[in-house]
């Protein structure tokens, strides 16, 4: 099928019909969207899983395909239930004696322990100056935020990684100041979700859809965006180059109701006028 690019670009349009130009609010998923400190979470995250529903027994290829299959679906939802359904799913699979079944925090745990490891040391690099800033965030997106801040949109990230790391973690790659609020998840997951901060500050704002922005590189934040009537920017960058495109993203994305695709942020300018009206026929 023949993809649909702003002439001269590499700014996907997938809904032609979305209506530009109201933009007051945006919303940002933070890991694989702006940081690039927590690239490759899913291959960690992806062995634990395994790990766990395997137990003392050999993994299979069976095994494998549904942790795969349950990450692909659940990315940029809070961690909290991602290790709840890995409970299910140690349950389901039958290998591990019920004493022996951890509770999804103790899952989480585990996953973080592992996660955090690669991630200090990327901010280690920055900090010992053998890497940039700019080697840790996706192509453009300081661009992409200063040419929204000039146009007065009020920004937020909305995240779910933990509410501290997410905090500290945009701090490290230089982007906090940029964002009225910066939400994570939380110890109680009731008081935290994407949709729920998506409803609130449309009511908070007296925003109708078209006026709400929503980015990110995982479903979660793209399909409550478009439930709640808004615009949804897809961002399938390949998080090892920090640029370019992940095509397995782009499938995902589009799936999940995308209106717009960018493989990175290389483009803000353009994307900025089309997203505010601004370009010229």
């Amino acid at each position: 099928m023949e993809r649909n690019f702003l002439p001269g670009t590499e700014i996907e349009i997938i809904n032609s019909n979305v209506s530009l130009g109201q933009i007051r609010h945006a919303l940002f998923d933070f890991d694989g969207t702006i940081s690039l400190l927590r690239e490759g979470w899913q291959h960690i995250m992806g062995p634990v899983c395994v790990e766990m529903i395997a137990g003392d027994t050999e993994p299979t290829d069976d095994i494998r395909e549904a942790v795969a299959k349950m990450i692909d679906e659940t990315t940029g939802i809070q961690t909290i239930y991602q290790m709840e359904r890995l409970v299910e799913m140690v349950r389901e699979w039958g290998r591990v004696p019920e004493q022996n079944i951890l509770t999804a925090e103790q899952y989480k745990q585990i996953y973080l322990d592992r996660l955090m490891v690669p991630v200090r040391e990327r901010i280690a690099l920055i900090e010992r100056g053998e890497k940039t800033v700019d080697d840790f965030r996706v192509s453009g997106v300081t661009r992409f935020l200063e040419l929204l801040q000039t146009r007065g949109v009020k920004m937020y990230v909305f995240s779910g990684t933990d509410r501290d790391d997410v905090r500290h973690e945009a701090g490290v790659v230089g982007v906090a100041d940029y964002f009225e609020e910066i939400w994570g998840a939380l110890p109680s997951k009731e008081e935290y979700s994407k949709e729920k901060v998506i409803r609130e500050i449309m009511a908070a704002h007296q925003l109708s859809g078209p006026q709400v922005l929503a980015v990110g590189d995982g479903p979660v934040e793209l399909r409550n965006i478009k439930e709640a009537g808004g615009i949804a920017l897809g961002v399938a960058s390949d998080e090892k180059r920090g640029y370019g495109w992940d095509m397995h993203k782009r499938q995902r994305l589009i799936r999940a109701g995308a209106d717009i695709l960018v493989p990175d942020f290389r483009e803000a300018d353009t994307l900025t006028q089309y997203l505010f009206n601004e370009l010229s026929c």
